[in-house]
């Protein structure tokens, strides 16, 4: 019975061939009475909001509770956890869940909507030629979530992905290196194509980041170039200078009001409008563990830990000091900036017994996230103007790439103080003034106090709280902070910090072209290959 449906199946397909042209075949596949085009406007915003965890796939916390969270806060040691929650990053454990959660969602949101705005503004698409900028800005959001996709696993379907509608069910993987030789040649095009003279009907009143502001997409197109030139300097030194010159030409950010953001509010519905971080850590949703690192909550108290006047101005920022966190209602008991306390990674309950020679109560004795920005409302931070200023300062210093204005030292300050005053989208009172950043900055001269690359790793580090992907993608570049592994009993890296995520079992079972080309062995410390 089965080949015989086979042999119908092609039987017919042989039938329609010789007796239709190839115009017909097409117009066969149609079907009048369905809705053959779709609102691009209604899908470019649909897809701002899945680069911040709330597209269409109806759960907002997923993937930032399992990987962003779960993995990359805990394996950068910005969080701690002593048990409860999913925290794989902090004792190098396993969690199906957390390697399969940015393959399936990035795919399958983001990617699947950019793919058919693509299709339908490219050739033959019902809007072919229209929304030009609209089609260039999700160009550039593709370029973000594949580049971020990549530096998850390494190898993945990139050039055949997404591409089911033309019969590719199985997509071929592409390396590392081809995929972000073709994304920096995406935001070089797709930067340079945006133009206010292009007029797209909608485009303002659908873009949730700048509102239509051509200018801004240029900045962020220009910013994550340079982003990714940077991330592959160690292994192709004259590409990532090619395009850290254009990025420098074309135009970066300039202050803190080109930070990308996301806007979020509390409705109509909690799964798609809402911060999934801060679900994912509200006692009365996610629930997940809100403990600050030692080595976060150390490192932004300075090099005197006994006294404040050393402290950076954002450890009462990130911080929401020691207290007790409630479904209802947050009470703290400890906002003595000396006396804040991180826990320390790779540690359950009866080590953490052991170590402070008593029966802790985890909640009266660490420092948690700072309450004020995890709001369901709050904005998803995307890509700020402090990382840009950064990477430039290293850029200048490791002498990649020409045509940068300044010295890396005066990058390097501007951002520091952008990345201490970037937090007033949060909560007004989340400010760091200009006297603050510049006695931090007396306080710890840069390439004295340690030399100049560390300096600019660590910033890196501290900059990019929240968005702990790129951190980890930048601690695993950079070296930077020099992080102390945890080597707790039953770990699944011998004691190694994870540098990469496990391709999903689905995929392993359900592609054929993975064995020949994925990034192998799969585990967690082969690392991808910029990672030098």
């Amino acid at each position: 019975m089965k080949n015989l449906k086979r042999y119908i199946k092609y039987g017919l397909a042989v039938v329609l061939v010789t007796g239709c042209d190839t115009k017909q075949l097409h117009d066969l596949n149609i079907n009048p009475q369905a809705l053959n085009e779709v609102d691009l406007n209604f899908i470019f915003t649909s897809t701002e909001l899945a680069i911040a965890s709330n597209g269409t796939t109806g759960d907002n916390r997923y993937i930032d509770w399992r990987t962003n969270i779960g993995m990359c806060a805990y394996a950068i040691q910005h969080l701690a956890s002593s048990g409860g929650g999913i925290s794989p990053g902090d004792k190098y454990t396993s969690n199906a869940e957390t390697n399969a959660a940015p393959f399936e969602f990035t795919y399958n949101d983001q990617l699947k909507n950019v793919a058919e705005i693509l299709k339908q503004s490219g050739p033959g698409g019902f809007a072919e030629g229209k929304y030009k900028n609209m089609r260039n800005a999700a160009r550039i959001i593709r370029a973000f979530s594949f580049a971020r996709l990549t530096d998850f696993y390494g190898n993945i379907p990139y050039f055949e992905a997404n591409q089911g509608m033309e019969g590719i069910f199985f997509p071929k993987y592409d390396t590392q290196d081809a995929i972000y030789a073709d994304l920096l040649k995406e935001l070089d095009e797709a930067t340079a194509g945006m133009n206010t003279a292009n007029g797209d009907e909608g485009f303002g009143d659908a873009d949730f980041i700048y509102k239509g502001d051509i200018t801004k997409w240029k900045k962020w197109g220009y910013s994550l170039m340079l982003r990714l030139a940077m991330r592959i300097s160690n292994v192709d030194a004259a590409k990532a200078a090619t395009y850290v010159s254009k990025a420098a030409a074309g135009g970066v950010f300039t202050s803190n009001a080109d930070n990308v953001w996301i806007t979020m509010a509390d409705g109509p519905s909690e799964w798609v409008n809402q911060n999934g971080i801060s679900r994912a850590f509200n006692p009365g949703d996610g629930g997940q563990p809100s403990y600050l690192s030692a080595t976060l909550i150390n490192f932004l108290k300075g090099t005197n830990q006994a006294v404040a006047t050393d402290d950076d101005p954002r450890l009462m920022i990130i911080s929401g000091g020691i207290g007790d966190w409630t479904a209802s209602s947050y009470t703290p008991t400890e906002l003595n900036p000396v006396k804040q306390k991180g826990m320390p990674n790779g540690f359950d309950q009866p080590m953490l017994d052991k170590l402070e020679g008593k029966a802790v109560d985890v909640s009266k004795t660490y420092s948690r996230i700072n309450v004020k920005m995890l709001q369901d409302a709050d904005p998803y931070m995307i890509m700020n103007y402090g990382e840009v200023e950064l990477l430039l300062a290293e850029a200048i210093e490791r002498k990649i790439g020409s045509g940068i204005a300044g010295t890396a030292k005066s990058h390097y300050d501007a951002g520091v103080k952008a990345s201490m005053q970037m937090y007033t989208p949060y909560d007004a009172t989340l400010t760091v003034s200009d006297a603050a950043a510049a006695a931090y900055l007396t306080a710890y001269p840069y390439g004295t106090a340690k030399p100049a690359l560390e300096m600019i790793g660590e910033q890196l580090w501290v900059n990019k709280f929240f968005n702990w992907w790129e951190a980890w993608s930048d601690w695993r570049r950079t070296g930077f902070p020099k992080l102390t592994p945890t080597n707790y009993p039953g770990n699944v890296t011998g004691g190694i910090i994870p540098v990469r995520l496990r391709y999903p079992t689905n995929e392993v079972a359900g592609n054929p072209n993975y064995q020949t080309g994925a990034t192998l062995p799969d585990d967690f410390i082969t690392k991808v290959w910029w990672d030098k």
